[in-house]
């Protein structure tokens, strides 16, 4: 009996070891792409590289990139949301419920290719829509629609059922249960949900190179939002960091150029993750009556 427990200690010590061994690897790589990618192309960067209203920068691309993923998150996150709420709590299991969620798990593993083409054929030449901010934030909700649906339905799903209970026997309806008690409690995970499609929103190309358009010529002192050339006009086209990264490489023009928009998107996406995560935290705090 004691030569079985040494044998179950000895082994889990060596699986212990193993795991953090993995995980210390795929740190350390993490880590190195990091670091070649961000410190390679801030050390190339000179500050032109940075402007607004300039040819050869970023400025314009950053905020396209910032704008458009806000768009689609704005589209994407109240039907994700609502269509995870409606599948953890009101869809009765039957053909219908199997069927929709079999669309979703379709949905969520298109290629990206084929949605931007789906996009262009449904926003650009049916809708009548030109390259736009609109066009591209529409098409990348397509993207991340099924990822914050089943993750707010898995997070719902996962409270333990005295949540939903205790609030219903306090005398209220299922809709003030959820949204006062369920959601607040759901709200980390959630955020994970909405994290990982900023992300994948941040990085995508394929889809935007159907629908928003290359190029990107704005005038910061104009507010009119009917102008093809205001920063905020819906309808214009946007060149994203991903789109710019694509065109100054495969057109082999500025290597400088792109190495720095790689970076600076990949700082875009560290910042938005450390800041969501943060911020999750502190609800989640604030909601189990800890100090926040």
């Amino acid at each position: 009996m004691n030569n079985r427990i040494q044998r179950a200690k000895y082994a889990d010590r060596i699986m212990t070891c193993v795991f953090y061994a993995i995980a210390a690897f795929f740190f350390a790589l993490l880590l190195a792409f990091s670091g070649k990618v961000i410190i390679g192309g801030l050390l190339g960067a000179s500050p032109e590289m940075f402007a607004f209203e300039r040819q050869g920068s970023i400025g314009n691309q950053l905020f396209n990139t910032i704008y458009l993923v806000f768009v689609s998150l704005v589209v994407s996150v109240p039907l994700g949301v609502f269509a995870g709420i409606y599948l953890a709590m009101y869809a009765k299991e039957g053909l219908f419920t199997r069927f929709l969620r079999i669309c979703i798990e379709t949905l969520s593993s298109l290629p990206s290719i084929v949605v931007g083409l789906f996009g262009y054929l449904v926003f650009l030449i049916f809708m009548g829509m030109d390259r736009s901010v609109l066009a591209g934030a529409l098409s990348v909700s397509i993207l991340t629609l099924p990822l914050i649906t089943t993750t707010t339905e898995d997070a719902i799903k996962g409270l333990p059922p005295g949540y939903f209970q205790a609030s219903m026997g306090m005398g209220s309806t299922r809709w003030q249960a959820i949204f006062h008690v369920l959601l607040p409690a759901c709200i980390p995970r959630i955020m994970t949900g909405v994290i990982l499609a900023a992300g994948r929103g941040f990085g995508e190309a394929a889809v935007l190179l159907y629908t928003s358009g290359s190029g990107s010529t704005l005038r910061w002192g104009n507010w009119d939002l009917s102008s093809p050339t205001c920063p905020f006009n819906l309808f214009r086209p946007a060149e994203t960091l991903s789109i710019q990264i694509w065109n100054l490489q495969t057109n082999a023009q500025d290597t400088a150029l792109a190495n720095l928009a790689s970076a600076v998107l990949l700082l875009l996406v560290l910042i938005f993750n450390i800041s969501a995560n943060a911020w999750s935290h502190h609800i989640n705090k604030k909601n189990s009556g800890e100090k926040a």
